[in-house]
């Protein structure tokens, strides 16, 4: 095992955020509705976790289930209210309907970013070609990071996408960091390790009760323990 992982947990409101933290999580990345698969957040919200933790926190912007952009002007309107209400770095991914990444409206909104850090997401899982949409976006300003499985289904179908890609770090296209979530378990984490991934995701595995119940600060410093501290 090399240097100390990135962990990444969920969070819907303030108790998980902290909870979060206390469990020992680098990052958040701050949605509501998992039923849609995680959506943007409220303003209020965002305001208070900033208050409440210290870390960084990544906000989704996505205003409907599916990976289509939707009505795009919305959605940069919503970035600049997160912006306002001190959000920093961002989530965000659109493709069209042949599967590719929707570059218009990733610019768009983008452009309300200025800049700031963003991850695109699992979009890239569902997207018609995984390498022609990383070459598009190959230097794409504030994005550092890939959400994704490798796979639509999950992790466990995933692992060889995964494997190959972290071993392409630093070709054109393959700059930004592997963030691996989407039915990540602990026992895919060495292997996930010697092929070089260095950042985890993780959802309703911080939350023992399902998505009914908060983040365990108990369950992420499970995690924080596997990829080191």
């Amino acid at each position: 095992m090399s240097k100390r992982a990135v962990l990444e947990v969920i969070a819907l409101d303030v108790e998980d955020a902290v909870a979060a933290q206390a469990g020992g999580a680098d990052r958040l990345e701050l949605v509501t509705d998992m039923a849609a698969d995680g959506l943007t957040p409220a303003t209020a919200t965002v305001t208070a976790i900033r208050a409440a933790v210290d870390i960084p926190v990544r906000v989704m912007l996505r205003l409907a289930d599916g990976f289509a952009a939707g009505a795009v002007e919305r959605l940069a309107a919503a970035a600049g209210e997160m912006r306002e209400a001190g959000a920093e770095e961002f989530v965000l991914g659109f493709l069209d309907a042949d599967g590719q990444v929707d570059l218009a409206a990733v610019e768009r909104v983008a452009a309300e970013l200025e800049g700031c850090r963003w991850t695109f997401h699992r979009a890239i899982d569902h997207a018609a070609d995984r390498d022609a949409l990383r070459k598009q976006l190959a230097d794409f300003p504030g994005l550092d990071t890939y959400l994704t499985a490798g796979s639509a289904r999950g992790v466990d179908a995933g692992l060889p996408v995964l494997c190959a890609e972290a071993a392409r770090r630093g070709e054109p296209g393959y700059g930004q960091q592997l963030l691996v979530g989407g039915g990540l378990r602990l026992e895919h984490v060495p292997g996930l390790r010697d092929a070089g991934v260095d950042a985890f995701h993780i959802g309703g595995a911080a939350r023992p009760d399902g998505w009914s119940g908060p983040v365990s600060a108990e369950a992420v410093r499970r995690w924080r323990g596997v990829l080191g501290s």
